[in-house]
């Protein structure tokens, strides 16, 4: 919902792994590139080899074709886990804060709403404490 979208730890953390992200694709790019090189380089030689040669560095280059494709699903992999547990963190961090903030200011209830689930087809605005919420969050995380 909102309040998770606009906290600003959460902005902060899309932002560090934005420039994470970058940077694994920048390696992954110069893997690929150096990859496609060697590749160049065999094709301008294979004509001179002789063919049961050129057949083993055709599948030598295969094969490490096939380790560089699976290193670099694997670094994407682990990139989006850590991503997605740092985000629960923060959500758990939101939750945690609001279940406090209503006991605290004596709320019966607190309703969460979300593009993906939304419970609460209507509710009076004045009642809506999503900017008062958001605002004691990220004074607490600007502390």
């Amino acid at each position: 919902g909102e309040i998770v979208n606009e906290y600003q730890e959460k902005k902060d953390l899309e932002e560090e792994f934005k420039g994470k992200k970058a940077l694994l694709d920048q390696k992954n790019d110069s893997i690929s590139k150096a990859f496609q090189l060697e590749v160049q380089d065999f094709q301008l030689k294979s004509a001179r080899m002789n063919q049961k040669k050129a057949q083993e560095k055709y599948q030598e280059l295969g094969q490490k074709q096939q380790l560089l494709q699976q290193q670099i699903q694997f670094s994407e992999q682990q990139f989006g886990q850590t991503f997605n547990v740092e985000l629960d963190s923060v959500i758990t961090k939101v939750k945690e804060f609001t279940k406090e903030y209503g006991k605290s200011n004596d709320y019966t209830f607190i309703l969460g709403t979300s593009d993906a689930t939304s419970s609460v087809i209507y509710g009076n605005e004045a009642t809506d404490l999503t900017k008062i919420i958001l605002d004691a969050l990220n004074a607490e995380y600007n502390k």
